[in-house]
């Protein structure tokens, strides 16, 4: 094919070249079907690696009492948060 480099060369351009022009098809299909494929309202029921939020109540681990003074510089806290 080319003069100027060897066979083996020639072999991993043919290689490359299949390679790319496979990638770029697969590509093009999959581009393809997502933009013709809707998916069905309601189908998605949310990330299944994220659990759903619970209610402080839920468990006793997920809530903590505080004194009136912790009360106190947590609100003073929330004061200083700019508001936008």
């Amino acid at each position: 094919m080319f003069p100027s480099i060897s066979p083996a060369q020639e072999i991993g351009l043919a290689v490359l070249f299949v390679a790319a022009l496979v990638w770029v098809l697969g590509l093009g299909h999959m581009l393809w079907d997502s933009r013709f494929h809707q998916p069905e309202p309601g189908a998605h029921g949310g990330l299944p690696a994220i659990p759903s939020q619970r209610v402080a109540s839920a468990h006793p681990m997920e809530s903590v009492e505080l004194t009136e003074a912790e009360e106190q510089a947590f609100a003073g806290l929330i004061r200083t948060i700019p508001r936008h």
